[in-house]
Parts: structure tokens; sequence; C-alpha cells
């Protein structure tokens, strides 16, 4: 039976999954396969190549940098999120990911990104951290309104998070019986529609299959809601929320904000480990 890991996106709400990351990193708890969405993807990275806290220490480091992300970046380039600085200086040679350890990891390591001609998800194995890989990484993190598509394989692609927020049903296809997933918004919550419906429709405007997905990702997002919630129920999926919601911006800039985020999530990967290990020996 293999067991898979399925993360969540939500920007710098990911410093949640990182602290529940790296306690089961330090307790060795390990997966056959794992699947991120967006900031899931790149918080999900560290696991892979077993350096803890790497992606804390990299987002404490240089937000605030004007080569890495902000509004100047966006103004300049077009994208947040620098495309070269950003995915391929600092994760190659500043805060570099142990790309050995990456590639010699035995765990499938799966990203999800949205084709925005189609508005269907695309999902990707990535197997190493090679220049390839990372514009995949990219890809899947590439937050509409504030991104360029990126084409990779002949495809035109941004955020996975618009297609298919939490693909435990992608996961199962796989064989994947048994799943952890853990989600970046507290137990109970549903998404309401956007504000920004006619922003999605006028800067996507070449794409209108994009903005048609954003503009359905409520309706999408509660239905994989209600999906995992009775999977859970089944017992075949281990969920892990935060308690309450996290005070934290998908594009925060406050360090402070980061560290108590990051350690709410230290602390629930240590008061959910007993389940983890009963539900992964069951």
């Amino acid at each position: 039976m293999k067991h898979g890991l399925v993360l969540e996106g939500g920007g710098m709400r990911g410093m949640f999954t990182e602290g529940v990351l790296n306690v089961f990193m330090e307790r060795g708890v390990v997966f056959d396969g794992l699947v991120g969405v967006s900031a899931g993807a790149l918080f999900g990275c560290g696991y892979k190549s077993h350096q803890q806290r790497r992606g804390l220490k990299c987002n404490v480091r240089f937000i605030g940098d004007s080569k890495y992300m902000g509004i100047w970046q966006w103004l300049k380039t077009g994208n947040y999120s620098s495309a070269e600085y950003a995915y391929h200086v600092v994760p190659t040679q500043l805060e570099p990911i142990d790309a050995e350890a990456f590639a010699h990891d035995p765990m499938e390591f799966y990203v999800v990104c949205t084709n925005v001609e189609t508005g269907e998800p695309v999902y990707k194995k990535v197997s190493r951290c090679d220049y390839e890989g990372l514009e995949w990484f990219r890809a899947s993190a590439s937050m509409p309104l504030v991104s360029k598509p990126v084409e990779l394989e002949g495809k035109k692609l941004l955020d996975g998070g618009m297609s298919d927020s939490i693909p435990l049903k992608f996961f199962q296809s796989l064989g994947y019986e048994k799943n952890i997933v853990v989600l970046t918004q507290p137990k109970g919550y549903r998404k309401k529609s956007s504000s920004f419906d006619s922003l999605f429709k006028y800067f996507h405007r070449d794409y209108p299959k994009i903005a048609e997905t954003m503009i359905n990702r409520p309706t999408m997002y509660n239905a994989e809601i209600e999906y995992v919630e009775a999977q859970a129920a089944l017992g075949k999926t281990l969920v892990i929320y935060p308690d309450e919601k996290l005070e934290i911006g998908r594009m925060e800039q406050n360090r402070d904000k980061m560290y108590q985020v990051y350690e709410l999530g230290r602390k629930k990967g240590l008061e959910v480990l007993s389940d983890v290990w009963a539900f992964l020996n069951d």
C-alpha cells in the first residue's frame, strides 16, 4: 500500500506546512510520494531534499529584497516573484537546494500547475532540481494577476491552485491509497466568491478559460474540501489543519509573522505525530 502526502498552497500560509514537515523530518516520517500545489510544492521541495527550515530561511533572508519579490519586481517584469533571481539564483547559489539529495530520495514528487489556455490542471513528476525542474516549481507557484504564464512542454502555465487546490483524487488515481493532507486553512473553512472577478476577466482577457477557472474556483475548492473530509471519515485520509485562521498574508513581508506561523506548524506537527504514526502503520 502506497502512502502519499498532499500539500495545499496558500502563499506564506505555507509556513505552517513548513513547520509540520520539519517535525516529520526530525522524527523520520517518510512517504512513498508527495504532491504539492504552489507554495505546497515549494515548501515540499525541502522535504525531499532533507533540508530542514530551508523554506523559512529563504523567505526570512530575502523577503524585502526587490530582486527577490515585491511590487517593484512586478512593475518591472510582470512577475511579483523574480523569474530568474528567486527561482534560479537563490536555489542554486545563495540558499542552494541539495539537488543530489533531492534526486536520490526515492519519494515521488509531483507539482500541480494550471494550463491557462484550457483552465485544466497539469500534473508533472519532478525528479531533479535542474533548470527545468525549477521552472516547474515556478509555474506551480505563479499566481494569477501578478505573474506571467510560464511556458513548458508547449503549455502556458500558472498557479496549480486555480484548477486543483487539494489534489487528493489525483494521488489516489496513481495508487496512493492512504494519504495525509496538510491544509493551510482551519477546519470548517469554505472559500467565498472573489471580488476580483472583473479583474480576472480583464487581466486574463487573452485566456478566457483561465478567467472562468478562477471565477469558479470557490465551487471547486469547497467540493474538494468536502471530498477530503469524506475520505477522512472513511479512514483513508488523515487531515492536518491549523487550529485557527493563520494571521499571515499570501505575500507577507513581516518576518515575525513568518516565524509565528512556522511555530504553529511545528506545534501542530508534534500534536498529531502519534496519529500520523498510527495512520501510516495501520
